[in-house]
């Protein structure tokens, strides 16, 4: 069979051409990586590794190492894949990003954590000094499971985090929720021999629940809401926290980021006094205009008495007894007959019919973080007032 010259040549273009094409690919996969690092190292953290295949717009970073600064050896994570990247204006947006399982076993401790995966990652242009840009926000992550053994045995495991977030755009706040479908933990293996008769005691030695939160941010005055933060725990009850705090703007978090990694990166042992009094100079930019912490019982409350009641040769209900009668006189210490009173009718109710309770700061008008920390050196008995903190018991 014979060629012809011309063949020849077609053959030789296309060879060419598809040469030329994968250099292309290869130098614009290198670009989309090399953004990556320098917007990760914005946020403190080093990235490196020992190769990449694909293109610009479907790539895998292979044998990838982080740092955080400070930190003396980079850690391992394998290889990261990313998919559905797209450019615009040299920002990138990545469609997912996807980490291998990662397992680590050092002085007997055991981690293994499933793929990470984060979907609609935004990776601001070279130059960008637009601090949210920096943020590198993300509208959703997921870990399908994450477990940590001693001795070869299950420590703590957690499956289903997830977290979802929408960027705050066109005026408006960030909105962010999270959640883990399941958590467990054994705390038979608590070494301390006190605790672990307290734990026995209880009946808590493997515990089960699970955690949810969501809130807003709001980058343009500084406000962040934690409206939801809950973590419930089987046959035990719920923790939950709120907040409300002000001041919290992009210039506050450009200059706390810029101040965390000064102190990173001061040597083992360095004094970080004169850091450590900057940083609280910038807390006195925030502000609170709420805060509370709520307990709702699932059979704790009962266990609790019924463990201390047995102690001491009497009953749960006699202990809850001593209790009430107890709180006003510890309370009378504090001078204020009102907040008295709150305490004293919520810790009755409580207990005697332990469904929830909660201590809440609600003040008329948001309070300046430097009015509270003057008011806790010069008269810490008054901030109850200056917080408008109020307790009540089973609402």
């Amino acid at each position: 069979m014979t060629i012809s010259r011309n063949a020849v040549r077609a053959l030789g273009g296309s060879a060419l051409l598809l040469i030329m094409a994968w250099g292309a690919h290869a130098q614009d996969a290198t670009a989309v990586a090399d953004r990556l690092k320098e917007a990760l190292a914005g946020q403190s953290i080093d990235i490196s590794w020992t190769d990449i295949s694909g293109d610009a717009s479907e790539m895998v970073l292979k044998g990838v190492s982080v740092k955080p600064v400070g930190e003396a050896e980079p850690l391992p994570i394998g290889d990261i894949t990313l998919t559905g990247v797209s450019e615009e204006a040299g920002a990138y947006k990545i469609e997912t990003l996807t980490t291998q399982p990662f397992s680590k076993t050092k002085d007997g401790i055991a981690l293994d954590v499933s793929s990470l995966v984060v979907n609609g990652m935004n990776i601001p242009a070279p130059g960008n000094t637009d601090v949210l840009a920096g943020l590198m926000l993300y509208e959703s992550l997921e870990l399908a499971s994450l477990t940590v053994q001693v001795a070869e045995k299950t420590a703590f495991a957690m499956q289903g985090l997830a977290f979802e977030m929408t960027p705050p755009e066109a005026g408006k706040a960030m909105e962010f929720s999270g959640a883990a479908e399941k958590f467990s933990a054994d705390l038979s293996l608590v070494e301390d021999p006190q605790s672990r008769a307290v734990i026995e005691a209880l009946g808590y030695q493997n515990i089960e629940g699970y955690m949810e939160l969501a809130g807003s941010w709001q980058p343009a005055d500084g406000r962040l809401s934690l409206s939801q933060y809950d973590i419930a725990i089987d046959d035990a009850g719920t923790l939950g926290m709120t907040f409300d705090f002000g001041g919290y703007t992009l210039d506050f978090i450009k200059s706390m980021q810029e101040m965390s990694r000064k102190m990173a990166e001061q040597p083992a042992g360095a004094d970080n006094s004169a850091q450590g009094m900057a940083m609280l100079g910038l807390m006195q930019q925030l502000s609170i205009g709420g805060a509370s912490i709520r307990f709702d019982d699932d059979s704790l409350t009962g266990k609790v008495l019924d463990f201390f009641g047995k102690q001491q040769g009497m009953s749960g209900k006699d202990v809850a007894n001593q209790a009430k009668a107890i709180v006003p006189f510890l309370m009378s210490q504090m001078n204020n007959p009102e907040l008295t009173q709150q305490v004293t009718a919520a810790v009755s109710a409580f207990l005697d019919s332990p469904e929830n309770i909660e201590i809440a700061a609600e003040p008329a008008a948001a309070v300046p973080f430097a009015v509270i920390m003057a008011g806790a050196m010069s008269n810490p008995l008054d901030l109850p007032k200056t917080l408008g903190v109020a307790v009540r018991a089973n609402q």
